[in-house]
């Protein structure tokens, strides 16, 4: 008997069915009205003018009730425009490409690697595994200071790099938006490793001379997701200044934080991390509405740091033999999976429709009254969302969200290819991702995107953006020399 071919017919009546059900639900309110309006419409008809202008006239209406309706409503409005929150556009943004000469392909990496730990051989062994699994490319970068042998990561050199990546996106970014620095009025910088005094906000200040009055805050520590920090900052600074424009740069300077010890957890950020930077623009100024290429809908932040298990997850500190790193526990993923489950929680009532929503609801009931053991429903946040932004922190982590989220590979290419050409660029590595979307003539107006990312802490935090106009492929940026080439086929392992 030849195999029997699956009932395609079942699979499609079922398709409909949930497609039925998510319109029904979704447009409830819609489908109700209707059948009211219609009714009041054909009752209007049916009276004609005459009889309802002697309804009207038959109702004796005083100056006081109609003073006192009008000051009602009059005050209604007041407080709802006062009271609500100001809408907060995304201008445009920049993202730093490292110069050629930064390079750092695998076969450099490991042979620097040989020499460097010429007496740690199962070391280099083992980055070269993590290099063959982690998703990277031959074209990511490092800080000039690391290719040499042995390293020399000085304050000197942190201060040149932090200067190249700022400078660079700050530049591309005045000049794209026509912005004059001194009509910034807040800064907002995060970098998480380097951290120097004066503040890398203040060699901000002090390069484009800015204001002497201008808001600035420098974060520091705050991991991979301070990017999503720092645009929440410059949120709520906006919300209390109206008629303002606030500047965010994210980037991270690995200089310093090379590891040059044999520590395995200590080894793997090394394998990971390389040079980016990125800088927002956003105002809260009416005349931006039209020229603004997103408007920020939801922030949400969730902190995961009272637990010691997550705290400890993602930790600088000293090996034996005193050479300082970032240690990364093995319990990360599973941390990372907690953290994401609060924070999608907390997301999902904000941005789920009805029919998701409802189906999640019931199953939750369901778990908590009938039976725990039921599988709980993950929400379909595809109905939400166009394009999303997980943070490239590495292959795991994208294919952790990827199954956890159930999305399809088109929905994480724009991570994963970040990955590969870029490398882990800490925080700004969801402004590549949106750039790389772009670049691919993909992101329509009206299309929401949610920027996904994890930090040291242990944190996850999201964002979601909601596109405002037509956006043109842009003839610079990031991916403007390569983006013909992407996407590329990653192997799980390459041989090295």
């Amino acid at each position: 008997m030849p195999p029997m071919l699956p009932n395609f017919s079942d699979s499609v009546k079922l398709k409909y069915v949930k497609l039925g059900y998510q319109y029904l639900v979704n447009n409830i309110l819609a489908l109700l009205l209707i059948p009211i309006i219609l009714g009041i419409l054909i009752e209007v008809l049916r009276l004609g003018p005459d009889e309802i202008l002697n309804i009207l006239q038959s109702h004796d209406f005083d100056l006081v009730q109609i003073l006192s309706s009008s000051f009602l409503i009059i005050f209604g409005a007041t407080i709802y425009f006062t009271s609500r929150s100001r809408p907060i556009y995304l201008v445009d943004y920049s993202c730093y490409k490292p110069p050629v000469f930064c390079r750092a392909p695998f076969a450099t990496f490991i042979e620097h690697s040989r020499l460097n730990l010429s007496t740690e051989p199962k070391s280099v062994e083992f980055q070269r595994k993590i290099l063959e699994r982690s998703g990277l490319g031959e074209e990511t970068c490092l800080p000039p200071s690391i290719h040499y042998i042995s390293p020399q990561p000085t304050m000197k050199a942190a201060r040149e790099d932090a200067m190249a990546a700022i400078f660079s996106v700050m530049d591309s970014l005045l000049e794209k938006t026509g912005l004059h620095p001194k009509d910034i009025d807040i800064l907002v910088v995060n970098c998480s490793l380097f951290s120097p005094t004066p503040s890398v906000s203040a060699m901000v200040i002090n390069k484009y001379k800015l204001r002497s009055n201008i808001k600035t805050f420098n974060l520091s520590g705050m991991g991979c997701s301070a990017g999503v920090i720092a645009i929440d900052l410059a949120r709520d600074l906006l919300q209390v200044a109206p008629n303002s424009n606030a500047v965010v740069v994210s980037t991270e300077i690995i200089t310093l934080a090379y590891y040059r010890g044999k520590e395995r957890a200590m080894l793997v950020p090394n394998c990971l991390f390389r040079m980016g930077g990125a800088a927002i623009l956003l105002s809260n100024r009416r005349s931006d509405r039209w020229r603004a290429k997103y408007r920020l809908c939801h922030v949400v932040r969730t902190h995961k740091g009272s637990d010691d298990r997550a705290y400890g997850c993602v930790y600088e500190e000293e090996d034996p033999q005193g050479n300082v790193g970032i240690s990364l526990s093995k319990d990360l993923m599973a941390i990372a999976g907690e953290a994401l489950k609060s924070n999608i929680t907390t997301m999902g009532p904000l941005v789920l429709p009805a029919s998701e929503q409802i189906l999640f609801l019931f199953s939750f009931i369901g778990r908590k009254l009938i039976n725990a053991k039921w599988k709980p429903y993950i929400p379909d946040f595809k109905q939400a969302f166009e394009h999303f932004c997980i943070h490239a922190g590495g292959r795991g982590v994208i294919d952790e969200l990827q199954k956890n989220l159930q999305l399809s590979a088109e929905h994480v290419e724009a991570s994963r290819m970040t990955l590969h050409r870029f490398g882990n660029t800490s925080s700004s590595s969801l402004w590549y991702e949106m750039s790389y979307i772009e670049a691919k003539g993909r992101m329509k107006k009206g299309d929401r995107v949610w920027q996904i990312a994890f930090g040291s802490g242990f944190k996850c935090n999201s964002a979601v953006w909601k596109c405002n106009r037509r956006i043109k492929t842009a003839g610079d940026g990031p991916w403007v020399d390569c983006i013909d080439r992407y996407p590329v086929h990653i192997p799980e392992v390459v041989k090295l």
